[in-house]
């Protein structure tokens, strides 16, 4: 990988902290759900940004 300026890592660890974010949003979401449907889908929702943030912080 090409060397980084500050900047450019800045955002990704900006990217990387609101990733972050959203996973734990959307899992106390699901726990907190009473509806199986709802649950699940807040539960694929925090699965997709799990992958989002294993696949950014893959590129380091």
């Amino acid at each position: 990988m090409a060397n980084l300026s500050a900047k450019e890592l800045s955002l990704i660890n900006d990217s990387l902290n609101e990733e972050e974010l959203l996973v734990k949003k959307y899992k106390m979401l699901a726990e907190h759900s009473e509806d199986n449907e709802t649950k699940m889908k807040l539960q694929e929702i925090a699965s997709r940004h799990q992958s989002h943030f294993d696949e950014i912080y893959s590129l380091l």
